[in-house]
């Protein structure tokens, strides 16, 4: 069955979004995979957390804290970018699986609201401008009935979505890191045998 148009629109749109934010930042990083890997998981975190437009601020207070007291570091810019899986597109069904999930947490599945309740006030805070705005948008959610269930439904989020970041981005990163590395060998030594055949000519 063929897409209307609309939605190949859609889904093309959010695959040019993917590659910018986040395959470019993982090609362009010159760093060891481990040093990628950490970034990836510091930014998917703060993504797998209600707190709408406020995560990029949060990767980079954590990054200068971690730096600072703990000698940890990490890739800032991948870092960043793994802050965009909870984008315009994806932070609606998001944000209701952790509310749905901390309803299960907290022994009140039955209880929960309908996903319809969240577009009016996710959307809102989405457009807001600035950080100031953000923040403010952010305890709006917070204070809401389902803030805490949010909160809470969040944590499995944290744990699984950092760690699988990290070990895919770490393969990722080494599988690249070993491309890389054959092609300079590779280059060495077609430049030696440049070399000796220049040589010989020589001779």
């Amino acid at each position: 069955m063929a897409l209307n148009p609309r939605r190949k629109g859609l889904f093309s749109g959010l695959a040019a979004l993917v590659r910018l934010k986040l395959i470019v930042p993982l090609l362009r990083s010159k760093k060891p995979p481990e040093f990628t890997a950490k970034g990836a998981l510091v930014g998917m975190a703060w993504a797998m957390t209600p707190l709408v437009g406020i995560q990029m601020y949060l990767v980079f207070m954590t990054w200068l804290g971690t730096r600072r007291f703990f000698k940890w570091d990490f890739s800032l810019p991948v870092a960043i970018a793994f802050t965009w899986v909870t984008n315009v597109l994806t932070v609606p069904p998001f944000y209701y699986a952790f509310y749905v999930t901390g309803k299960a947490m907290t022994g009140t599945f039955a209880e929960r609201t309908t996903y319809a309740k969240f577009t009016g006030l996710l959307q809102e805070a989405l457009h807001e401008g600035g950080i100031a705005e953000a923040i403010k948008a952010s305890l709006e959610i917070m204070i809401k009935d389902w803030g805490v269930s949010m909160m809470i439904g969040s944590i499995p989020w944290i744990i699984v979505g950092g760690a699988l970041a990290y070990y895919f981005v770490l393969q990722f990163a080494r599988k690249r890191e070993q491309i890389r590395q054959k092609r300079l060998e590779k280059k060495a030594q077609a430049e030696q045998k440049a070399i000796k055949a220049t040589g010989q000519e020589t001779v």
